[in-house]
């Protein structure tokens, strides 16, 4: 039996999030610039979204460029940039030939205008599609999207249009980037770091962590049928007792 068919259908992951990480280190190993193993990492990511649509996994959000990955060289960010635009033109057939929908989320008004023209595009071509949405999480920061919900709920509070005593985890997830999103269920991260990286702090509370010394260009589908198999073997009580879930 191979992987794909030990897989339940039954118990699939409504929403698996991913950090794709070890792009450069992938580069790094094999001496070549960092840029090439970005490329190679493109490839991934078509890979991974094939088998998501393919299995029926309806959510995938992907972790393609935080608010700290601004910081990084101008040559680096400027290719990471013109890659998106490439793979954005490049893949819009496959997403409309596959149904897929694509989304974005973070601050977006940072990204370069030709980017965000892109994106847009894309994003409007994409949007009555139903097979699967894809989420590309883009000058992402989880603290600011959390220092932006409560500001967005303070000034609603301020105008009487939310009375405080209300304010619960419903009221919250309308005011996040990921509104419009189901709690992740499964967090993937590869290239063996096992932390967070301010990434879907709140929406992740009751997800699956699934750490992987796979660098994210050699990430493949059969990488990404351990991790669902893996989720599948685990007991998500979300506080209760295993007794209680019999």
């Amino acid at each position: 039996m191979d992987l794909r068919e030990r897989i339940l259908n039954k118990k699939l992951p409504e929403h698996i999030a991913i950090i794709m990480d070890g792009n450069g280190r992938w580069a790094k190993q094999r001496g070549r610039l960092r840029a090439i193993g970005h490329e190679n990492g493109a490839k991934s990511v078509k890979r991974t979204v094939e088998a998501c649509a393919e299995l029926g996994v309806k959510n995938l959000t992907l972790y393609a460029f935080s608010t700290e990955n601004w910081n990084r060289p101008r040559l680096e960010v400027q290719t990471l940039m013109k890659l998106l635009i490439s793979s954005l033109r490049k893949e819009i057939k496959t997403l409309q030939d596959n149904n897929i929908k694509l989304n974005a989320i973070g601050n977006l008004k940072l990204l370069p205008a030709m980017v965000f023209k892109e994106l847009t595009e894309v994003i409007n071509k994409t949007k009555t599609n139903n097979r699967i949405t894809l989420t590309l999480a883009l000058s992402y920061g989880s603290r600011e999207e959390l220092i932006n919900t409560v500001k967005e709920i303070s000034i609603k509070v301020k105008n009487n249009i939310i009375s405080p005593e209300n304010i619960d985890e419903s009221i919250i997830n309308e005011h996040l980037y990921t509104q419009n999103l189901p709690n992740v269920d499964l967090l993937i991260r590869t290239s063996g770091e096992q932390r967070i990286s301010n990434f879907l702090l709140w929406q992740i509370a009751y997800a699956e962590l699934y750490f992987t010394n796979v660098l994210w260009p050699d990430f493949t589908k059969e990488h990404l049928y351990e991790a669902i198999i893996e989720y599948q073997k685990r007991e998500r009580r979300f506080g209760k007792t295993s007794e209680q879930l019999n």
